[in-house]
């Protein structure tokens, strides 16, 4: 009757550790490998774009930063600058989603939306 009883214990132990498995086999819901791009195949799909286009293709940035004019732009430049039409200027960053080569990616890209539409795209491994 002891062995029996231990027999019945063990596999009601083993049974709830397979259930208690599963869910971890099964790997992450709801999350879908970002797609990773050529250079050529990223800038084709995105330069000129506007945000909602960009957002809604690769989902939200890393990191989002404003551009600021400094305040003695005009003395650099040399002439007054026309402040009538203002310039929005921000910066979105990605990551990991484009590559170089076949085996790796560039750590970090940049883009620079200009009034709504990306004018600007760089890849960074250095930063």
């Amino acid at each position: 009757m002891q062995i029996s009883k231990k027999i019945s214990i063990t596999m009601g132990l083993l049974a709830c550790l397979a259930i208690a498995s599963i869910p971890a086999v099964a790997g992450p819901t709801g999350k879908t490998k970002p797609t990773v791009y050529s250079e050529d195949d990223f800038l084709r799909a995105f330069n000129g774009k506007s945000r909602q286009v960009i957002s809604d293709k690769l989902g939200a940035p890393v990191k989002k930063e404003q551009g600021v004019r400094p305040s003695n732009a005009a003395n650099v430049v040399g002439k007054p600058l026309d402040t009538s039409k203002p310039v929005n200027v921000e910066m979105w960053y990605y990551k990991n989603i484009v590559r170089y080569d076949p085996k790796r990616t560039y750590k970090e890209i940049e883009l620079t939306f200009v009034n709504d539409r990306c004018m600007n795209i760089a890849f960074f491994n250095n930063r």
